[in-house]
């Protein structure tokens, strides 16, 4: 699948565990100051629905629109916000290349972990613009794999990191999409910008405990594990060593991981 676009992650259990960790304050604190009841929202990419669900409290009684890249993770997304009791939402099946929306729909448009994963992370802000309002907002967050670093050293964990690289740019995204942010808004023609800079940290007993035993599955069993298989960039028995440095990492009081992403704002 060389040169090809999918989503890198899946949508495993341990995935999903990472994902539904997320909110609204942890994810998209950047965004909040400027929503307001009453705007029209589009959230792309709104996985389990975390975040989706706390931006549609925020907006209410605007309507929110999510869009996912399959039924499967739209129906993720439609679950959590019925569980919530969100009301006037709608989730739909689409892509971020080409938004099935008339021009002018929305007064926000967000998406979070989103452009670190497309084939075309330009167009896909041109078409962000093209759907939000004159004066209205996109907020795009994005990691920059490149830029974690964690205690103590561990050359399984580099490995990690390496074999991670490589598997999302053959599956055509760019692992580093948070530095390249503000010039992919450039490209696409926006230049009423804004970035900023976040960061999770994972330092606690509790938190790494979350974060090393998440990866610790992850690596072994998700659809990244078996991309790495599958295209024979790693071996069963190196994933179960980086798997258990992983939990080794998460029961060393002295752990510590750093995940900084970057946050971009435009006005359209």
């Amino acid at each position: 699948m060389t040169g090809e676009h999918s989503y890198t992650h899946g949508h495993h259990e341990s995935v999903l565990r990472s994902h539904r960790w997320r909110t609204a304050a942890n994810s998209a604190a950047y965004l909040l100051p400027h929503l307001a009841p009453g705007q029209r929202l589009l959230d792309i990419g709104s996985g389990p629905g975390t975040i989706t669900a706390e931006l549609a409290a925020l907006v209410a009684p605007g309507q929110t629109v999510a869009v996912e890249i399959n039924q499967a993770a739209a129906d993720l997304t439609r679950s959590e916000l019925t569980r919530r009791g969100v009301v006037g939402f709608e989730v739909v099946v689409g892509d971020v290349h080409a938004l099935d929306f008339t021009d002018d729909s929305f007064d926000v448009v967000h998406a979070h972990q989103v452009l670190q994963h497309v084939a075309d992370p330009v167009q896909s802000l041109r078409e962000m613009a093209r759907v939000t309002r004159s004066g209205g907002l996109i907020a795009v967050r994005d990691a920059d794999y490149a830029a974690k670093t964690w205690f103590p050293a561990s050359a399984a964990l580099d490995r990690w990191l390496t074999l991670y690289d490589v598997a999302a740019r053959r599956n055509g995204g760019e692992p580093n999409a948070g530095r390249h942010l503000l010039a992919w808004a450039h490209q696409a023609g926006l230049d009423d910008t804004s970035v900023t800079t976040s960061t999770w940290c994972f330092a606690s007993p509790e938190d790494r405990a979350y974060w090393g035993g998440m990866w610790a599955d992850r690596i072994v069993d998700s659809a990244l594990a078996e991309q790495l298989l599958r295209e024979e960039l790693s071996t069963p028995e190196e994933l179960r060593e980086i798997s258990r440095a992983w939990t080794d990492w998460a029961a060393d009081r002295d752990g510590y991981i750093c995940l900084v992403h970057a946050e971009l704002l435009v006005r359209v």
